[in-house]
């Protein structure tokens, strides 16, 4: 067994068909459930520019919602080598996505806004310069073909 391969599964069942399928654009909603063993169902759909319903997660925000996860993930990890102890971490992550003539689209970059709580505020300057740390090692950052950017914000 490989202990450097780790592999992942998750299931899709569109439930948006409104009897006639996909007969036109209109005809069909684009609900769907995510689904993995032993998780709770996540209710999908597409942004609502695209016919989705608002009530639903769509994928754009689901990548926004793993960079930012792997992002926080990362940090945390990262501190604990360094020594610094987080007390608290919230984000307000944002992503630019570009629609082509074409009718395809690709992400430009996502913004990661981290908040972060220390347990002692003598070491913002390094825990601050922990996010490039954490950025390098972030598996789903190194996985995207855009920029990642990451702007640490101090807790009021």
């Amino acid at each position: 067994m490989n202990l450097d391969l780790h592999r992942y599964a998750v299931a899709l069942r569109w439930t948006g068909n409104r009897g006639s399928g996909t007969s036109t654009h209109r005809s069909y909603g684009r609900d769907h459930v995510v689904s993995a063993a032993g998780l709770p169902d996540l209710p999908g759909t597409a942004d609502p520019t695209f016919h989705g319903d608002r009530d639903r997660w769509n994928p754009e925000q689901l990548l926004l919602a793993a960079l930012s996860q792997c992002h926080m993930l990362s940090y945390l990890h990262v501190a604990v080598k360094h020594g610094v102890v987080v007390a608290g971490y919230s984000d307000a992550a944002e992503g630019t996505l570009r629609l082509n003539r074409d009718g395809s689209g690709e992400f430009t970059e996502a913004m990661l806004r981290p908040r972060v709580e220390l347990a002692d505020e003598s070491q913002r300057a390094l825990a601050d310069s922990l996010h490039q740390a954490a950025h390098d090692v972030c598996f789903i950052a190194r996985s995207v073909n855009f920029p990642v950017r990451h702007s640490p914000a101090v807790p009021d």
